[in-house]
């Protein structure tokens, strides 16, 4: 497959634009089934309340591979991102009624030698940060 982005393109400060994914509970039962957590507080209103959250919450796993998505959406091949990690700071939020939104967006903090690039990304849903820390080192062409 192969990047798209060529490495002598990019320069560190350089923006990716954000991109906004909708999230509805149908995606959390989906994404319970393929990576086998069914915690109910991703899927059952009562017992997120129960436990003092404010609503069914976004997998933090879900959240994250979001963000991997947008990596990959901007640079063209998954098997790009040679590193990735985050830190969880705010769940996403996810009512039954209109779901949620996540906006990711970007920006190339370092070049690195052999065409690597450290992106850092932001994270929010309803206005707050989501993910802290969240890093991408990503081969370019």
């Amino acid at each position: 497959m192969g990047a798209k982005v060529n490495y002598a393109d990019v320069e560190v400060g350089n923006e990716i634009p954000a991109q906004t994914y909708a999230i509805d509970r149908a995606d959390l039962v989906r994404y319970a089934g393929a990576s086998g957590d069914f915690n109910p507080i991703h899927w059952r209103e009562p017992v997120a309340k129960a436990v003092g959250l404010p609503d069914v919450i976004a997998h933090g796993m879900y959240t994250m591979a979001q963000g991997g998505r947008f990596v990959t959406d901007w640079v063209g091949d998954p098997g790009a991102v040679v590193d990735y990690g985050v830190r969880f700071s705010t769940p996403v939020v996810v009512p039954d009624e209109g779901g949620a939104t996540l906006v990711i967006s970007g920006k190339v903090e370092e070049k690195l030698d052999g065409n690597k690039v450290v992106v850092a990304l932001t994270a929010r849903s309803n206005e707050q940060k989501v993910l802290t820390r969240a890093k991408a080192v990503v081969q370019l062409a």
